[in-house]
């Protein structure tokens, strides 16, 4: 940590002329990721440009020529298939943090999330709000974990999908959707903290949410990539990813 720490300061002490990266990430970071460019902005003068969704979809987007310079993605699979294609730096590829998931109930449902899984059985609850399994690693591991504790082929006619964890969130927030299985990060974030309450879900009921980045090939601004990548590593970044429910692993994999 301390030789990254060197690094970036002596990247931060070169006068430059500022630049613009743009950022894919996966919708978990929502809140966090966007702390964190404000902090490496404010630091560098160099700006930021997020772009959320699922990390599935992003991928796609980096396949099909999408100028993204750096790619967040709520698993390690997505930018390992990239890599297999040649279309990231795989020398940039690090582990950033690992997610987590929970049951979460508007504050109005009346519905008792501390029951745990079995909270989803309550005769309340006609839909289920979950990220879509086919594109979202969000939706995969709700599945593991509703197929862990056998209720998988009981609520599974009640599941909802959003497009990204993102939209499941805010299908159950809206009223669209009775509960949630969502991201632990969006459940702490601003706009969700105050609405509802959750249930973490134990994580072994489902695979480790381990999140990587990592440059893509063809960026343009690949000195202000790698600038933001070792930020992302500083303890700043870190104590960010934290206060979101993130456990930052710090290891290249």
């Amino acid at each position: 940590m301390r030789v990254l720490a060197i690094l970036l300061m002596a990247m931060l002490a070169r006068p430059a002329a500022a630049a613009q990266i743009t950022v894919a990430a996966a919708s978990d970071l929502t809140f966090a990721l966007s702390e964190i460019a404000r902090e490496f902005e404010k630091q560098t003068g160099n700006s930021v440009r997020l772009t959320f969704g699922s990390s599935g979809n992003l991928a796609a987007q980096i396949q099909n020529g999408a100028p993204f310079d750096v790619f967040f993605s709520a698993d390690i699979d997505y930018p390992r298939r990239l890599e297999a294609r040649g279309l990231v730096d795989s020398q940039s590829l690090f582990l950033f943090a690992a997610g987590k998931i929970v049951v979460w109930a508007a504050s109005g449902a009346r519905i008792d999330v501390h029951r745990g899984m079995d909270a989803l059985l309550d005769p309340a609850v006609r839909k289920i709000a979950i990220a879509n399994p086919a594109h979202a690693p969000y939706g995969r591991v709700a599945v593991a974990a509703l197929r862990h504790f056998k209720l998988y082929e009981r609520v599974r006619d009640k599941l909802v999908f959003g497009e990204n964890i993102s939209q499941a969130a805010h299908f159950v927030e809206s009223g669209n959707a009775d509960m949630g299985i969502i991201a632990l990060s969006i459940a702490l974030s601003p706009t969700m903290k105050d609405k509802g309450t959750y249930w973490e879900v134990p994580q072994s009921a489902y695979p480790p949410l381990l999140q990587a980045v990592v440059l893509v090939s063809h960026s343009r601004q690949k000195k202000t990539a790698e600038e933001f990548l070792l930020y992302v590593r500083m303890p700043a970044a870190e104590a960010i990813l934290k206060r979101y429910g993130f456990t930052p692993p710090g290891a290249k994999p």
